[in-house]
């Protein structure tokens, strides 16, 4: 079988409105991939950076994956937190982006989104805290749930990918 090594971290965020910002993280893969070691999600530690500053996690990621086809190509998708200044926990984002094809070095920045609700919900929000959230988290990277959402932006995250790819020509399996 093809394998697929995807070493790298989780750098960190910028252009959140809010503090202490944690990351909830998962590879999702498709039917055709096994994964070999490593773990498929985790969480960052919580980071408080002066303001207008960038939040540093620095998470590391290393992942090993075995494959008999590109089908369900594995995509790593987020879930941005922080505390509030109450220490609950409110979601400030949700994020996927694909995992590069080609072995190598990649910085990617992958922007966020967060729900919107009605009027009602706005208020409530800023009163209580909460505010709307997914109620499953695999609407992030299925596409034709995600549409039908009133979303807003939010900031973004950067990761750093660091691909190695093993018997993908021997089992004729093309990724560029």
């Amino acid at each position: 079988m093809a394998e697929l090594y995807i070493i790298g971290q989780i750098i960190g965020a910028r252009n959140f409105r809010h503090k202490s910002l944690f990351c909830k993280w998962g590879i999702h893969a498709g039917a055709g991939w096994q994964l070999i070691s490593g773990l498929k999600e985790g969480q960052t530690q919580v980071d408080n950076p002066g303001y207008d500053e960038m939040t540093y996690w620095c998470h590391p990621i290393d992942v090993h994956f075995a494959t008999k086809g590109i089908p369900g190509w594995p995509k790593l998708y987020l879930q941005v937190y922080h505390y509030d200044e109450f220490g609950r926990s409110e979601i400030c984002g949700y994020g996927y982006c694909f995992i590069p094809t080609t072995p190598g070095s990649h910085l990617v920045t992958c922007s966020t989104w967060k729900p919107v609700g009605k009027l009602y919900d706005k208020f409530s929000e800023y009163f209580i805290g909460g505010g709307p959230q997914l109620r499953n988290p695999d609407i992030i990277f299925n596409g034709l749930d995600r549409y039908r959402l009133c979303t807003e932006p939010m900031g973004s995250v950067e990761i750093e990918f660091n691909l190695i790819q093993k018997n993908f020509q021997k089992y004729g399996v093309e990724t560029y």
